[in-house]
């Protein structure tokens, strides 16, 4: 899902990054304001292990490949999608500048797609399903619809680059990630969401989540 440099002309990859830009001064003062000594090392971890999920690429067709993400994990982890923003930036500059993995002119479309679009429609659909369903489900759901519709718009970007034609950008990206989104995206942000709610409850800032899960855990016992 990384764009390189050449996928998107200069003239529409500044719109991106204009568009970018205000989240990630956003995502910078909810930092400033929410990260403490315990929650840093947190991030970090979490950037890490994004940086490790994103490096298993699926050739896709057409230039481009398909793979994991991690916005939602974070965002529903610290219960922000600004936290999703700021650790996909973080980890793009770093695979942009120093493995030349995605474009530095394209990285506001990178960062928009998958740090932003990813993030706030992963952890939106997350507290929507929570309300009605387990904690499990939600992040399942949540981070398979971020995933999806983030790969959409990558599609849709390419095409107005002119790129490759809609319909097949589409249908690969769309079908690709629906795929990646199960066996991949969904499942590991299930199983991490649930081993942290069941073991540390208190590295989770979503109070509502990790309390129904205690809740849930207490019904049954």
């Amino acid at each position: 899902m990384h764009i390189p440099d050449s996928f998107i002309p200069l003239s529409q990859a500044i719109v991106y990054w204009i568009i970018a830009l205000p989240f990630i001064i956003m995502s910078m003062k909810w930092a400033k304001n929410e990260l403490d000594e315990m929650k840093v090392p947190i991030l970090a971890a979490l950037a890490a292990g994004i940086f490790a999920i994103q490096a298993m690429n699926i050739p896709i067709g057409m230039g481009t490949s398909g793979h994991m993400v991690g916005a939602t994990l974070v965002a529903i982890v610290f219960a922000s999608p600004w936290a999703g923003v700021l650790v996909l930036t973080l980890v793009l500059l770093v695979q942009g500048f120093a493995f030349a993995d995605g474009g530095i002119t394209t990285m506001g479309a990178n960062i928009l797609n998958m740090g932003v679009i990813s993030g706030f429609v992963g952890y939106y659909t997350y507290v929507m399903l929570r309300k009605n369903m387990n904690v499990n489900i939600a992040a399942f759901g949540g981070a398979w619809v971020g995933l999806f519709i983030s790969a959409i718009a990558c599609a849709v970007q390419m095409w107005l680059a002119g790129t490759f034609p809609l319909v097949p950008g589409l249908m690969a990206m769309g079908t690709f990630h629906l795929i990646i989104g199960f066996i991949g995206e969904g499942l590991i942000t299930a199983v991490a969401i649930s081993a942290i709610a069941k073991s540390r409850p208190d590295l989770l800032e979503d109070g509502f989540a990790a309390g129904n899960e205690r809740l849930d855990m207490e019904a049954t016992a």
